[in-house]
């Protein structure tokens, strides 16, 4: 029983953990023993379980593969060197899920629901959390449609599971990255700000694409002019100019409103570098690439935390970056795994114990 909510326990006899190592596992690729599962039925949420992680057993009628209702977050829990665990900003995740839900007009989660469903998951199962360095157990919850009918309206049923993956680093060396031209990621009024699958599903292509000429990924640019720069890949991006800090501002909507985002621009303000939160486009980054002003350009995200970017191409134009001589984003990233990791004081209160 968890503070709130009524869970109902059923625990696997006996655990994977026993097969495997947790040392360099690739990412999204394991799962733990258990998964949480509820569903939303006549407008509330009920069925609350943990179990043993196993396969569903789904409709073809089901309204979320026909018609895209369907979110998720990306969240870690990090382990100590004295075997505690912590989770890592969960409540920013919370109302980025419901914010999410909104627009895609599903039911909100109650935050003892999500909150204590998630605590008492991984309480099951922290025996995943790899304490190695550079590895976490990250945390997905998602939602999804489950009315069983075909027609284009929102569902009356979802629901609500929660899974936890153990993994080690995301990206293993700095990027190239490919400015986009083509395809568009979001526009306003669109569903750019939401983290649901559908933005990710028609990111695909572009990403493909880009690998075939040598890319790791795209730098995404406005759906009009393909100028503004947005997201890199699947995250926010920060381009250090002239000893300032910018990153593409979220007004428009078009942009998600990253976790690590925020928190890097709290860590950038409190070492005494300038932050603008604002429009930005490629002609300006270029100008400055080549007036020797961008001194260092990285992606931010749950998955990688900070993404080192050596190299970004757009049209005839090749910016290159010595990632070995920066100071600003293994700086950050050194923080943010201290804060983690309980190698310093946790005073922005982002770690939430299990």
């Amino acid at each position: 029983m968890a503070a709130g909510v009524d869970i109902k326990i059923t625990k696997i006899p006996v655990s994977k953990l026993s097969e495997m190592s947790l040392e360099n596992i690739p990412f999204g690729k394991y799962f733990t023993d258990h998964m949480l599962e509820a569903d939303y039925i006549n407008g509330e949420w009920t069925n609350i379980t943990i179990k043993p992680y196993q396969l569903l057993h789904l409709d073809p009628a089901l309204s979320a593969i026909h018609y895209g209702q369907s979110i998720f977050e990306g969240i870690k829990a990090y382990r100590n060197d004295q075997g505690e665990a912590f989770i890592f900003r969960p409540k920013e995740n919370f109302k980025r899920f419901n914010l999410s839900a909104e627009r895609m007009c599903m039911p909100a989660i109650p935050q003892e629901l999500f909150m204590e469903g998630m605590r008492t998951l991984i309480e099951l199962d922290k025996n995943w959390i790899p304490s190695q360095k550079e590895h976490s157990l990250y945390i997905r919850p998602f939602m999804f449609a489950t009315d069983v009918m075909l027609g284009v309206r929102p569902s009356e049923t979802y629901k609500f599971m929660i899974l936890l993956s153990p993994t080690g680093p995301y990206f293993a060396a700095p990027m190239k990255i490919l400015v986009e031209e083509t395809y568009t990621r979001a526009a306003p009024g669109g569903v750019g700000f939401s983290k649901n699958a559908g933005n990710y599903g028609g990111s695909l292509i572009a990403a493909r694409q880009a690998n075939k000429l040598g890319y790791d990924q795209v730098l995404w640019t406005d759906a009009f002019e393909h100028k503004w720069l947005q997201e890199v890949g699947m995250m926010n991006v920060v381009f250090i100019i002239n000893g300032i800090a910018i990153t593409p501002s979220l007004e428009e909507g078009t942009i998600l409103k990253g976790v690590t985002r925020d928190s890097v621009l709290t860590l950038l303000q409190e070492m005494g570098i300038p932050v603008e939160d604002r429009p930005i486009n490629v002609d300006e980054l270029i100008a400055a690439y080549q007036a020797g002003q961008v001194q260092e350009v990285f992606g931010v995200g749950t998955a990688a935390t900070i993404a080192p970017i050596k190299e970004m191409k757009y049209k005839e134009h090749i910016l290159q970056f010595n990632v070995d001589s920066w100071i600003i984003a293994p700086s950050l990233k050194k923080q943010l795994d201290d804060i983690r990791y309980s190698k310093v004081a946790d005073t922005h209160g982002w770690m939430i114990k299990v």
